[in-house]
């Protein structure tokens, strides 16, 4: 616990959650008040882990098997907004999601909600598949489904969160004219979204807000054959480097943990020069 007086104003800065309370009293009224608070607040949070695990909820505890993922860790608990960017297999998606999860579970005051943002490439053939817009879309939250199972060890997680408010999914398709206040937004396959969509998504966080982004340029598939548009991620990137709020973390081969397969897939491909994508 760091104490910083400013004037009249008191800020005490609480590791390793990285937040921040402000008083304006004497710096031994400050602690006072601070002690009292975070007492109040682990009483709060104690019954929400309460109900969670009567509902059969509980989040597991994930640690960084790479020194990347550390600095994912680090970065997140800092404060800054990150991209995670590199090679598949590292666990982008999986690592943003449970720093998400476990923050917003973690809250009992300044509630948030988890928001998962992708484009509907791959197929971008939404149109021809059966039901309305939501049930078009429920073929692309598979993974996050599985995601979820892993984090809870139980296959409905993902449905009881997302039930009760605490996740939403939804795609570049319907984010114009929203405003997302009180999120912690997850836009994944960042590099299957043009410029114009990942400016629209970045200008939809609001109030009490952040945004992860991961991607890997080289798993394009807006610029193949079928497609033939621009991916928007490396001009995004260039824009977000002039950002201090931004770290751009780099995953790579070494850095793979889905398998030795896949690692050795993708070393094979690099040292071929072989683009799978296009």
């Amino acid at each position: 616990m760091v104490m910083v007086n400013r004037g009249n104003i008191i800020w005490i800065y609480n590791q390793p959650r990285g937040i921040t309370y402000m008083y304006s009293h004497s710096g031994n009224a400050a602690i006072a008040d601070f002690e009292h608070y975070v007492e109040k607040h682990q009483k709060k949070k104690e019954r929400k882990q309460r109900k969670l695990k009567q509902s059969g909820l509980n989040l597991e505890i994930i640690e960084a098997l790479t020194p990347t993922q550390q600095a994912v860790f680090d970065s997140y608990y800092d404060g800054q907004i990150i991209v995670l960017h590199g090679c598949a297999g590292t666990g982008k998606t999986f690592l943003s999601t449970y720093l998400a999860v476990k923050d917003i579970l973690d809250r009992v005051e300044n509630k948030r909600q988890l928001i998962i943002v992708r484009s509907v490439v791959p197929t971008r053939d939404m149109g021809f598949l059966p039901g309305n817009a939501t049930e078009k879309m429920k073929v692309y939250e598979t993974p996050y489904k599985d995601l979820f199972q892993n984090m809870f060890n139980r296959g409905d997680a993902y449905e009881i969160l997302k039930g009760r408010g605490v996740v939403n999914f939804t795609t570049t398709s319907f984010v114009r004219g929203q405003t997302w206040d009180n999120a912690i937004v997850v836009v994944d396959e960042a590099q299957n979204l043009s410029f114009q969509e990942l400016h629209s998504v970045i200008t939809r966080v609001g109030e009490n807000s952040k945004i992860m982004i991961c991607g890997d340029g080289k798993q394009d598939d807006l610029t193949s054959e079928r497609f033939k548009q621009q991916s928007g991620l490396s001009q995004f990137l260039n824009v977000l480097n002039n950002m201090r709020s931004f770290d751009i973390i780099n995953f790579k081969t070494d850095d793979i943990v889905r398998s030795g397969l896949v690692r050795e897939y993708i070393l094979a491909c690099e040292s071929l020069n072989t683009n799978i994508y296009n």
